[in-house]
């Protein structure tokens, strides 16, 4: 088993899968049988991360039977998560980052894949999947050594955020404090994580770990959702 945990962000509404969210919170929706979290979760087992912390908070009552499931998870409540960005969700588990390398994920992904997780990382990195030409999505901007100097939203010939992020245990401490310190400002309600991590790649090395397009895959929308799997269709 490694030295290491991983956070699962799982208190948002998932407002764009609705209605099927309206009952079921978007990472506890099935693909192809398997909830999604749970497919995120097999793929962190598998590289044997020792602790993993489900941030909850829309319909928290449904994540009840993860820490029966699994021995090593821990649901940690975000009760802000209805007026708040998902910075106050991060900010919930700041006590537990810095002391062993960590990986952050939302945990509204879809990972066909165990083995996605199973390598050797040299240092911080942000998943990525390459898109040719324009997207409007958030994205890395790296320099010709791969270090990740910016993350902003839209972009050309970029790699695209995959929404998991490992950390070194120093840049995870280093971002728990940038985290701390942008959560007690007036307006972090309106901040993502994901910009704090941004403004502070002066102090983190974070180089992009690129993915197949496949090996890690959002749902955005009921039509995604279809074709992936088929069986929604009916």
């Amino acid at each position: 088993m490694k030295n290491e945990i991983a956070i699962l962000a799982a208190a948002g509404k998932g407002e764009r899968l609705r209605p099927i969210t309206l009952k079921t919170p978007k990472p506890l929706v099935k693909v192809h049988g398997k909830t999604m979290i749970e497919t995120i979760i097999a793929a962190l087992e598998k590289r044997g991360v020792k602790k993993i912390y489900v941030i909850v908070g829309y319909l928290k009552e449904q994540f009840s039977f993860l820490p029966e499931k699994y021995p090593n998870l821990v649901l940690v409540e975000n009760k802000e998560y209805d007026v708040k960005n998902n910075l106050a969700s991060l900010h919930t588990v700041i006590d537990y980052m810095g002391k062993e390398n960590c990986f952050i994920c939302d945990a509204d992904l879809y990972i066909p894949d165990p083995q996605v997780f199973c390598m050797d990382f040299d240092c911080s990195c942000g998943f990525g999947k390459m898109v040719e030409g324009h997207s409007d999505d958030w994205l890395y901007i790296s320099d010709e050594n791969d270090r990740i100097t910016a993350i902003r939203k839209g972009g050309d010939d970029a790699y695209n955020l995959c929404d998991v992020t490992y950390l070194t245990k120093e840049d995870a401490k280093t971002l728990a404090d940038a985290v701390d310190a942008a959560y007690k400002k007036e307006g972090s309600e309106k901040l993502f994580w994901d910009q704090i991590l941004g403004d502070s790649l002066n102090d983190i090395y974070l180089k992009v770990h690129p993915v197949e397009s496949d090996r890690i895959t959002e749902i955005d929308s009921f039509d995604e959702l279809k074709a992936i799997d088929p069986s929604y269709a009916e």
